[in-house]
């Protein structure tokens, strides 16, 4: 153990392993995520060389070989739980995207969301012991979150009870969707439905793409691999042509929205039920920008403490770099973040579950807020995460841009959730077209319920008050205080927004037009949105907290996040007279003393997530801090050192040095 490490978690105030259980949910659940990490790592079938080392198609291969593997190995253990087969397959692939993740993520929560019991008796077990193996196939090469214009078109033919099957142009056909290249055989396709001569919008369709015997693609399918991306070196995502494909009708999911035999369309209880796995994603993302970011400050954090630079005193040893404010600035925050988001998943994760137990019953009434507060938090906290992780790989200095710190990696996975299940800036325009409705009804005096409930007193709470009675009653070392104060600029920025529109109208605007010219105004509305709920909702967990020395570190961390929030949207506040510019210098002042009172816990708080090496996959964010000496043995291996001369030197430079 590198001993600055050690002194590190030697002078921690809290309990580790406490604020580990609740971050996992209990302390059994911790028991029991250790106890699948554990059966995975030790494992020989999951042992593989280090994928940097791989070439793209030996890195699909061995997520392939993995992925089959795994699912074997899930049914000798009878893991059957979706959390455990979630920690199974992190563990498996080491939280980097496989090709079954599709299957997994959308192909089969689809299915169990929008098929009728007749399908689910035909298709799920099937799907469930990989004999179909499916995608889901939505984004089109010249469409992506704008699903309306998706072009993909199913028509339906009453004399043979088929849909037919077309992408009728080349920005008709589908791009993206994991798997589809190279391993499913099926794909849930979005497609415009027409029936009767009417165009009923976008539906969800099981179609064949690949011989369930050869693999092969069926007649009238083009199917391939789209090449190498960002990252994701490991997925096959992939294009999909259908030219004339004929599915039966019970290919069509019927839960909701049916086609009768004679073409008869029977419309859904709510349009938006379409989306639902789309918002089953949203939600998980939050999740999954937790964990990215966690990571990143893990590692960085980690290696700060390791790494020795410069001097602060002249003459005196070089300080380990976390000990410069500066470098704390950059971290500490970013670490309160990851732990907001984390609670933030946790709440949206049992949302999610609790409005889809009610939409079962027939009770669609929380669809509409799920749908607008899933979009938001989804583009929220994946822009700030990927901004996040980036400053974590700067904040390691030339080190970080190697790929043996693991940063790279997290980054070029993590950052594709910014434009998939929904491009961010539109993600966050749908998140306001609910708040602009929203604050309409208030407006006219109906009482709003749930997390917008704050816009019925936003006309009466946003007048002037004379300057005594404003911002002084805010208390900055208070949360209470500073929750209500961030959902005062919502409310004021929600209002700046309808406004704006309402002054485009009075203009002579169209509606569209109106919109169009107010979108900066909608995005910052939505933003401050997502951003009072993230404060909301880190301050409510804190009181489920009963362990003093755990309660104190996350009191801190969450004054932290939302004093460093007033001071990157300092203007807001300000201009919306909810707090004094003596106000704003006392929240930078505070800001300061938080970063020192944080720093000798640091190590203790990555630690808490409990990444194990295997899993973190860093040689800077070791647990031992053993970083130089395992980051030499790492470039030892690179294929490049196999031979002590290159084929190269002998083809192309020996050749030119005879010639000068």
């Amino acid at each position: 153990m590198n001993p600055d490490i050690r002194k590190e978690r030697e002078n921690a105030t809290f309990n580790v392993e406490i604020l580990t259980s609740i971050l996992d949910g209990s302390p059994e659940k911790t028991r029991r995520r250790r106890e699948i990490e554990t059966l995975v790592i030790n494992d020989p079938d999951f042992q593989h060389e280090d994928l940097n080392f791989l070439s793209r198609s030996e890195r699909y291969d061995a997520a392939v070989k993995k992925s089959a593997q795994m699912i074997l190995k899930l049914r000798e253990y009878g893991i059957s739980d979706p959390e455990e087969i979630y920690c199974y397959k992190s563990c498996v692939h080491r939280g980097r995207p496989e090709p079954l993740d599709l299957h997994l993520g959308m192909f089969l929560p689809t299915l169990l969301n929008q098929a009728t019991p007749e399908q689910m008796d035909a298709l799920f077990m099937p799907a469930w012991n990989l004999e179909i193996i499916g995608t889901y196939a939505q984004t089109e090469i010249g469409h992506g979150t704008h699903l309306r214009g998706l072009e993909t078109t199913a028509t339906y033919d009453p004399a043979t009870q088929e849909f037919v099957m077309n992408s009728p142009t080349v920005t008709s056909i589908k791009w993206w969707p994991g798997g589809l290249g190279k391993t499913s055989n099926h794909a849930i396709v979005l497609a415009q439905l027409h029936t009767q001569g009417k165009s009923h919008g976008l539906h969800a369709f099981i179609v064949a793409i690949r011989s369930m015997g050869t693999h092969m693609p069926l007649p009238g399918v083009v199917v391939g691999d789209i090449g190498p991306k960002f990252g994701f070196d490991e997925v096959d995502n992939g294009y999909l042509k259908l030219e004339n494909v004929r599915i039966p009708r019970e290919n069509m999911l019927m839960k909701f929205a049916k086609v009768e035999p004679d073409g008869t369309y029977v419309k859904p209880p709510s349009s938006k039920l379409t989306y639902g796995t789309m918002v089953f994603i949203r939600s998980m993302i939050v999740g999954e920008s937790s964990r990215a970011l966690s990571k990143a400050c893990t590692i960085a954090v980690r290696y700060s403490v390791v790494r020795h630079q410069s001097e602060i005193r002249a003459g005196e040893p070089e300080p380990q770099i976390l000990d410069y404010q500066t470098q704390q600035h950059k971290l500490f925050p970013l670490l309160a973040t990851a732990y907001a988001f984390h609670f933030v998943g946790q709440y949206m994760n049992q949302t999610y579950h609790r409005i889809t137990g009610d939409i079962s019953h027939g009770d669609f009434s929380e669809l509409p807020e799920l749908h607008a507060l899933s979009a938001g938090l989804k583009a929220f906290t994946t822009w700030t995460a990927n901004a996040g992780i980036e400053v974590c790989r700067m904040s390691c200095g030339g080190h970080g841009y190697s790929r043996s710190s693991g940063l790279p990696d997290i980054y070029v996975t993590f950052t594709p959730t910014c434009t998939y299940e929904g491009e961010n800036t539109v993600m966050m325009l749908q998140t306001a077209r609910f708040l602009m409705k929203s604050y309409r009804q208030a407006r006219g005096g109906q009482q709003l319920s749930g997390i917008v409930s704050y816009l019925n007193e936003s006309e009466r709470r946003l007048q002037p008050q004379p300057v005594s009675a404003r911002p002084t009653v805010v208390n900055i070392n208070d949360l209470a205080s500073l929750v209500e104060v961030y959902k005062l600029r919502a409310a004021k920025l929600v209002e700046l927004a309808a406004k704006s529109i309402q002054q485009e109208l009075q203009q002579r605007r169209s509606q569209e037009d109106a919109w169009n010219r107010s979108s900066i105004d909608l995005v910052r509305a939505a933003d401050a949105h997502c951003h009072y709920v993230v404060v909301k909702l880190f301050a409510a967990k804190l009181g489920e907290i009963g362990d003093t020395g755990v309660h104190s570190v996350l009191s801190g961390l969450a004054l932290l996040y939302a004093l460093h929030g007033v001071t990157l949207h300092s203007g807001d506040f300000l201009q919306a007279d909810l707090l004094s510019v003596p106000q704003v210098n006392q929240a930078n002042q505070r800001v300061k003393e938080l970063l020192a009172q944080l720093r000798p816990n640091a190590v203790a708080l990555v630690d808490a997530y409990d990444y194990r090496d295997q899993m973190l996959n860093s040689v800077l964010g070791r647990y031992d801090g053993q970083v130089y000496e395992n980051m030499f043995e790492w470039a030892r291996k690179s294929p490049l050192n196999r031979t002590e001369v290159h084929d190269s030197y002998h083809k192309y430079l020996k050749p030119l040095q005879s010639k000068l």
